[in-house]
């Protein structure tokens, strides 16, 4: 499938840092970061090298940037918390005090490759996985209980650790929680932060918490973090606005919402909370794919399932443009009518930067918008269509700039529609 990107993007030189106005993330050049990330969660415990390898070079070649890790598995390994040659993570079972230099080696050599191939590794070293007894939750999933057992202590010790062992990875963006908010191990979460913070390192830090929360609001002292990322199974791109919106101004991105082949999800839904993730104001979304995640039988071959070329596509597009200007349009200054249902799925999102040069709307499905045109600098705006599904683009004419006009998308499904002054076409080749 590398033919999906004429040339995988050059990673971006680290170490990453937030910009002064707090809304992008920027590379060591200062240039805007979208981050088109996956969901590996299992890839240190259930690959060997040679398979990390491959997924590596596969995620590569499709423009993916970004990881999503877990550092130690509690019941997603394939033989838990075991790595595929059989090492714990802990010489005492559970015991964060006893780190296991075999694991540890394995990991290290996994984050070296990924480094090696250009990704960036959101890397969770005490995943807490969903409450449990919680329906639909059968068993403990996290670490949760070792947390609260070591104490504030025994996780001061472990992040000191962590940050001696793999402080030097430029790559990590280390992501404290996982899948549940943390309730009374937040203490202990604190402290595996701070002494990863203690060994000299200026990585950014994040955090995963239950979803429709936000980590600013169940970690009380969060003077450790940096990105407030957006986790939601509900409308997302309202949960985008309210994170756009926040006062005062948090830099964040969509970590999670569907997965694909999880809860019955369509392709559509794959697509269009990562579209809507961008022009909502995030800097860019992560893939789940529920084979990949654990790399169960058949990990391979999914790979190249749609949502992997979606968002191989996903990225050309957003990266062929100056995506880090776009601002999000939620007064619907561009596109006042077709709109959708606000509290729906077929929403569409528009951004248009601050020179008004450029406007890009998603529309999730296939109808007739309304784009008042002398909104943007004229005389005349190139029309520009691209089709999600399948990367085609389309040519749709050029307008003038003045009242309103009514177009209508050349596709069955969802769309892209830019409009840019003319004399900056080559935005929308």
């Amino acid at each position: 499938m590398s033919e999906l990107i004429s040339e995988p993007p050059p990673p971006p030189r680290l170490p990453l840092r937030v910009s002064p106005d707090r809304r992008r993330l920027l590379d060591a050049d200062g240039q805007a970061v979208l981050l088109q990330g996956d969901a590996p969660w299992s890839l240190i415990v259930n690959t060997t090298l040679d398979g990390a390898r491959y997924y590596l070079e596969d995620r590569r070649r499709k423009g993916f940037n970004t990881l999503i890790v877990n550092l130690i598995e509690y019941c997603f390994a394939h033989d838990a918390p075991r790595n595929l040659a059989g090492d714990e993570p802990f010489t005492t079972p559970g015991d964060f005090r006893t780190p296991n230099e075999a694991y540890m080696a394995h990991a290290e050599r996994v984050l070296e490759m990924a480094d090696e191939h250009g990704m960036i590794v959101i890397l969770a070293p005490a995943y807490l996985g969903y409450q449990w007894p919680h329906p639909g939750v059968r068993w403990p999933q996290g670490w949760y209980e070792e947390v609260l057992a070591a104490g504030v202590d025994g996780c001061r010790t472990w992040g000191d650790y962590l940050g001696r062992r793999f402080g030097r990875f430029k790559n990590i963006i280390w992501c404290i929680g996982g899948d549940r908010s943390p309730d009374e191990a937040a203490a202990g979460l604190v402290q595996v932060a701070r002494g990863i913070r203690a060994a000299g390192v200026d990585n950014l830090f994040t955090a995963h918490v239950q979803e429709e929360h936000s980590p600013l609001d169940v970690f009380p002292d969060h003077d450790w973090l940096d990105l407030n990322p957006t986790y939601t199974y509900q409308i997302v791109h309202r949960q985008l606005k309210a994170d756009w919106t926040r006062e005062p101004v948090w830099p964040f991105f969509l970590i999670e919402s569907i997965y694909e082949g999880e809860h019955n999800a369509s392709q559509l839904q794959i697509r269009r909370q990562a579209y809507w993730s961008v022009l909502c104001g995030g800097d860019g979304h992560c893939l789940g794919n529920r084979t990949i995640w654990e790399f169960n039988e058949g990990w391979e071959a999914a790979l190249d399932q749609p949502g992997s070329v979606a968002m191989a596509r996903w990225g050309a597009y957003f990266r062929g443009l100056p995506w880090a200007d776009l601002v999000p349009d939620f007064g619907h200054a561009i596109v006042t009518a077709g709109l959708g249902e606000a509290r729906g799925l077929d929403r569409v999102t528009a951004a248009v930067t601050a020179d008004r040069r450029l406007a890009v709307a998603y529309l999730p499905a296939p109808r007739a918008v309304t784009v008042q045109a002398d909104a943007l600098a004229g005389p005349r705006l190139r029309v520009g269509w691209f089709e999600p599904v399948t990367g085609r683009r389309l040519a749709g004419g050029v307008l003038v700039a003045e009242g309103t006009a009514t177009l209508m998308p050349p596709f069955p499904e969802d769309a892209v529609l830019s409009l840019a002054s003319v004399s900056e076409a080559a935005w929308c080749r």
